[in-house]
C-alpha cells in the first residue's frame, strides 16, 4: 500500500469512521464444500430462437450476425438456429413468448435498437419492451437474452451494433449460451426437445 493509502486508512480508523470494519478476502478451500454453477460457453446440441425487429434494421441486421456468429463459432449448427423477424422492438416479447412456449428452442434472444426521438414515445416503448421480455422469462421457464438497444442517437447505436463498443448482438448470444447451460445444470441435465 502507498504512503498517501496508508495515510488515508490511518485517517479513516481514527475519525468518526474508527468503527469501520475493512473487508477481508474470504478464500475457499479446495475440497470446499460449496457448490458452484458456472455456465459453459457451448452452443453444440441446444436451439436458439432470435427475435429480430425490422425496424433500424441498418442496425439490426448487423446485431443479427453478431448473434448467429457467436452461436456457430461456439459450436450451434446453423440448423438448429430460429430467426423471426417482426415490424418493430414493441413486438419482439409477443413473438419471444409464442417461440419459448412452443418448446422448440432453449433460448430466446431478443434483438432490437431504440433511438431516443423529441417524444416520450421512446421512453414507454423500451420500458414495455425490457418488461415485456422479462416476462417471457419468468412466465415460461425458457431463457431470454436482451439485446435491445436503446440509445440516445444514431453513432451511439452504430457503436454497439459492431463498432468501437463491440457487438451486443453477440453478447446477447453469449448470455443465451451460457443462460442455457446453467438452465441444465439447474434442471439435473433436462434438454428441450426440438419437436
Amino acid at each position: 500500500m502507498s504512503r498517501a493509502g496508508a495515510s488515508a486508512l490511518a485517517d479513516l480508523r481514527s475519525g468518526p469512521f474508527r468503527e469501520l470494519r475493512m473487508p477481508h478476502t474470504v478464500t475457499m478451500k479446495r475440497n470446499s464444500m460449496v457448490q458452484s454453477i458456472e455456465g459453459h460457453l457451448s452452443a453444440q446440441g441446444h436451439s436458439y430462437g432470435i427475435v429480430v425487429s425490422r425496424f433500424n434494421s441498418l442496425i439490426t441486421k448487423q446485431l443479427l450476425e453478431g448473434a448467429i456468429d457467436c452461436l456457430v463459432r461456439h459450436g450451434a449448427d446453423e440448423k438448429s438456429i430460429t430467426v423471426v423477424h417482426c415490424p418493430g422492438s414493441f413486438e419482439i416479447p409477443q413473438i419471444a413468448f409464442q417461440m419459448a412456449k412452443a418448446g422448440t428452442c432453449n433460448a430466446v434472444i431478443c434483438l432490437g435498437c431504440l433511438i431516443r426521438g423529441e417524444t416520450p414515445h421512446f421512453d414507454y416503448v423500451a420500458s414495455e419492451v425490457a418488461k415485456g421480455a422479462s416476462q417471457v422469462a419468468l412466465q415460461t421457464g425458457v431463457p431470454v437474452a436482451f439485446g435491445i438497444l436503446t440509445t440516445e442517437n444514431l453513432e451511439q447505436a452504430l457503436e454497439r451494433a459492431g463498432a468501437k463498443a463491440g457487438n451486443k448482438g453477440w453478447d446477447a448470444a453469449m448470455t443465451a449460451i451460457e443462460l442455457v447451460n446453467v438452465s441444465q445444470q439447474l434442471s439435473g441435465g433436462k434438454k428441450r426437445s426440438r419437436n
